[in-house]
């Protein structure tokens, strides 16, 4: 199978893990407009599913290190295979309820109450289990971001006119989604032998199949929290599995696209935890904030004729940001 063999490979690969996390949710913007997020998710699932496949059978099965993929399923054990499995259902429920949240609450306070907490929570639980790299950089690096997520929503909230009322569901499915996102991690981290790549110790797994075990959680827990989602929406009226096979090739595939697309990033992100870690390597994908944050600014205009003062604080946002995320690279080498 393919291993990285360098600390500066694991960081480029979390930096693709940042673009992709930060990038597939355009893909929602991208779909049909009438089209519901509940059956966009759908398909955005099967992308994550279908791309763990691809992974498995070419990059997970050929080269000279390691096992392969079919090798390495075999030998899996039952507790390691119910962890991967575990990540994937936490994943699922985290991102569902964080989907609902920006729609009930909007960006401004999900984003910063919910990857904010993801971000320092799953860096402190994942450190916790593998203390790899600096910890004071590591946590200054965090508590940076932190504040680039904060300014994040504020330069939000600026831009919406008006009074509005903060939604009490919003704050609270928030928490909870940051909650259970800093927690998947670690459960997939902690069924592969991070040390050992090349000859993992029996009964653990590689990336490629562990992230196949995490994309089925995935898949089959939507079967339960997906369909209750159809019938009892957060926002909107309810939908049905019929409205979803109506749905034209292009709906489809945009977000089975989305789903490729953040397989990707979650994939790279693992393969680098070798080298880099598990904590910097999920700090470093949770920085995906900020290319949300770019695509926001330049691509999708969200911050057009704000406020004077708005533009003061994305532009202190990025900086934070950058150094932040800066912090969190220094502290493996």
């Amino acid at each position: 199978m393919f291993i990285i063999q360098s600390y500066t490979t694991a960081i480029l690969f979390c930096i693709i893990t940042m673009l992709c996390w930060g990038s597939w949710a355009n893909t929602q913007k991208l779909a049909s407009k009438n089209w519901r997020f509940e059956l966009f998710y759908w398909d955005y699932v099967i992308g994550i599913l279908l791309f763990s496949l691809i992974s498995a059978f070419t990059l997970g099965s050929y080269g000279e290190g390691g096992r392969s993929f079919m090798e390495d399923l075999q030998q899996a054990d039952a507790a390691n295979i119910r962890s991967a499995l575990l990540g994937g259902v936490i994943f699922n429920a985290a991102n569902i309820l964080f989907s609902a949240a920006i729609a009930i609450a909007g960006m401004a306070v999900a984003f910063p109450v919910a990857i904010g907490l993801a971000l320092v929570l799953g860096v402190i639980v994942n450190y916790t289990a593998a203390e790899k790299g600096n910890p004071i950089l590591l946590f200054t690096g965090v508590g940076l971001v932190m504040i680039a997520i904060l300014l994040n929503a504020a330069a939000y909230k600026k831009k919406n006119t008006g009074d509005q009322k903060v939604s009490g569901k919003g704050i609270v499915l928030s928490l909870i989604a940051g909650i259970l996102m800093s927690f998947f991690y670690r459960f997939i981290a902690a069924s592969m032998d991070l040390e050992n790549f090349v000859a993992p110790a029996a009964g653990k797994m590689t990336p490629y199949t562990a992230v196949f075990i995490f994309s089925v959680g995935i898949f089959l827990s939507n079967f339960i929290f997906n369909t209750i989602l159809i019938k009892r929406p957060f926002v909107g009226t309810p939908t049905s599995y019929s409205a979803y096979f109506k749905g034209n090739f292009s709906t489809h595939f945009t977000g089975i696209l989305g789903g490729l697309i953040w397989g990707l990033g979650n994939s790279l992100n693992l393969i680098a935890a070798g080298k880099a870690g598990p904590a910097i390597s999920y700090g470093l994908g949770q920085g995906a904030t900020l290319i949300a944050a770019l695509w926001g600014v330049f691509v999708w205009k969200e911050f057009k004729n704000s406020p004077k003062g708005t533009n003061t604080l994305v532009s202190a946002m990025f900086i934070f940001f950058i150094l932040g995320l800066a912090l969190l690279v220094y502290s493996g080498t």
